[in-house]
C-alpha cells in the first residue's frame, strides 16, 4: 500500500507547479504515476484475499475478474469482451469515447495475446490440412483468443496509457491537444475513486482500528492528507 500512496502522492502534487514546460513534460511520468499506484494498492487487496501475486498481466487478470464480479462501484464497473466487430460492452455509461478506448486497448490486448500465441511453436494455430502455423487467423481463432484474454477493463485501459520518456506512447494525444492541468485532475480524480474502493475492503478484512493504526504510522505526507481524508469517509461506513 505505502507505494501505491507514494505514486499517488506524487501524482497529486505534479499539477501543483505553475510551469507550463514543466506540466507537458510531466506527461512522461504523470500516467505510470497513475498506474502504478492502482497496480500497488491492487496487489495489496490481492494479498490480503489470499492471492500473491507480482507479475501486471496477472494482477490485471484479477481486477478484470473483480469488475465482473460487481465488486467495483457504478462508474468503475464496466468491461469489454468479445472479438474485433463482435465486442460486447457491460455496464458502460462512458459513451462512445469511453468504448473507443476500450475497443483500441482491446484490440491491442487481443494483437499481443495472438503474437504470444502464434509465435510458439506448441500453442501456435495451424492449418488443420497443411499443419502449418496460420499467417492469417479467423474468428474462430480469435474467440479462442479472448477467452485466454479475459475481460478488458479501466486497469486494462491505465497500463495501455502508461508511458515513460524514453518510450513514448503513440496512442497518448500529443501536449497540443490536452489541457494538461485537466488530464491531471482527471487521473487523480480516478485514481482516487480506485484506491478508495481497494482502501475499503482492504479495511474491512483489517478490521477498522487495525486499518487506522496502519494509516496512523505513515509518513507525514501520507497520513495527514488524502489517505486519512479517504479514512474519514470509511469511518462511519465501516463502523457500522
Amino acid at each position: 500500500m505505502l507505494n501505491g500512496w507514494s505514486a499517488e502522492y506524487a501524482l497529486r502534487i505534479t499539477p501543483v507547479v505553475n510551469d507550463q514546460q514543466y506540466l507537458h513534460s510531466s506527461l512522461h511520468w504523470t500516467f505510470p504515476q497513475a498506474y502504478y499506484s492502482i497496480l500497488f494498492t491492487a496487489r495489496a487487496l490481492l494479498l490480503m484475499r489470499g492471492c500473491s501475486v507480482s507479475n501486471d498481466e496477472l494482477v490485471a487478470r484479477k481486477v478484470a475478474s473483480m469488475v465482473v464480479s460487481g465488486l467495483y462501484p457504478q462508474g468503475l464497473n464496466y468491461y469489454l469482451t468479445g472479438t474485433p466487430h463482435d465486442y460486447n460492452a457491460k455496464r458502460l455509461q462512458g459513451g462512445a469515447a469511453l468504448f473507443s478506448v476500450l475497443t483500441q486497448t482491446r484490440d491491442k490486448q487481443l494483437k499481443k495475446q495472438g503474437n504470444q500465441v502464434q509465435t510458439n511453436p506448441k500453442t501456435a494455430m495451424r492449418s488443420p490440412r497443411t499443419g502449418e502455423v496460420l499467417d492469417k487467423l479467423g474468428p474462430e481463432h480469435y474467440k479462442a483468443l479472448a477467452d485466454q484474454t479475459g475481460p478488458t477493463c479501466f486497469f486494462n485501459v491505465l497500463h495501455r496509457l502508461r508511458i515513460s520518456s524514453n518510450q513514448p506512447n503513440p496512442d497518448v494525444l500529443t501536449t497540443d491537444e490536452l489541457d494538461v492541468r485537466e488530464l491531471h485532475a482527471c487521473l487523480v480524480e480516478l485514481v482516487n475513486r480506485i484506491n478508495q474502493v481497494h482502501e475499503a475492503y482492504l479495511a474491512k478484512a483489517l478490521g477498522l482500528d487495525n486499518y487506522q493504526t496502519l494509516v496512523a504510522g505513515l509518513p507525514g505526507y501520507l497520513n495527514e492528507s488524502f489517505v486519512n481524508e479517504r479514512l474519514n469517509t470509511l469511518i462511519p461506513i465501516l463502523a457500522k
